[in-house]
């Protein structure tokens, strides 16, 4: 039974994580930043077989509430074994490009908050020799394009900083998973047309559940964007910049 800290809990992706971890039996603690939300999601698991639940409200830019959210983590579940972090927000390119502090607002949210918690984290787990840390991050992230570069530039190097995460707590016994999402039917792309390449937060949320049991370093989910990806990344300069991608 794993002992299972999600934040960013509210996230229609993650609560679809979050019910098959309640279905195989994990003990649960929710974060985010709309307490009724957690509060529907903590009693919905409950139902579907966790259990513990429980929940915490919390801000996850204001970095110097992630101590002590975990540290409530670990005395309601009793120590902690799995954390999966699935907050995020998609800001506007256009926004981003003309103004710095928007920007820096965004890569804030979508790696610097993320690199701090992290951190915390895997100090932990590396004293205790076991646990599995997880992220979401974005295809996004595999090269740089015109369209949503701030974005992509943030999970690029929450990318790479998971990568060498790995590398780092592969002798103490910790997994680090990364999560690598194409496009997503959720309310953070609802102004989008939905075209083939959509995937459901059902299918999303099963495959991150499959990898933090597996413990596989790089998820690609739907899998078909490995491939979609790997095309992308070795387009030559010269071909790539005539696209609209």
């Amino acid at each position: 039974m794993r002992k299972v800290l999600i934040v960013g809990a509210t996230s229609t992706i993650a609560e679809q994580a979050a019910r098959r971890f309640a279905a195989a039996g994990d003990s649960l603690f929710l974060t985010g930043r709309n307490e009724e939300r957690l509060a529907a999601i903590t009693d919905d698991l409950q139902v579907r077989g966790a259990p513990t639940v429980a929940a915490r409200v919390m801000d996850a830019d204001d970095l110097s509430a992630h101590g002590a959210t975990i540290d409530a983590a670990e005395a309601a579940l009793g120590g902690l074994d799995t954390v999966l972090v699935a907050y995020g927000t998609l800001p506007d390119q256009t926004a981003c490009a003309a103004d710095p502090a928007t920007a820096v607002a965004a890569w804030h949210t979508n790696a610097v908050s993320v690199v701090a918690l992290l951190t915390d984290i895997a100090n932990r787990f590396e004293r205790q020799g076991h646990g599995t840390i997880a992220a979401i991050s974005s295809v996004a992230g595999d090269r740089g394009r015109a369209s949503n570069y701030v974005y992509g530039s943030a999970k690029a190097g929450l990318n790479a900083f998971m990568d060498g995460l790995r590398h780092r707590l592969f002798k103490a016994g910790v997994k680090v998973v990364t999560i690598r999402p194409g496009m997503v039917d959720t309310p953070m792309t609802a102004d989008f047309d939905k075209g083939p390449l959509f995937a459901s937060p059902e299918k999303v949320g099963a495959d991150i559940h499959s990898a933090i049991e597996k413990g596989t370093a790089v998820c690609y989910t739907p899998g078909f964007w490995r491939l979609i990806m790997t095309i992308i990344t070795a387009l030559p300069r010269a071909i790539f910049h005539r696209t609209g991608l």
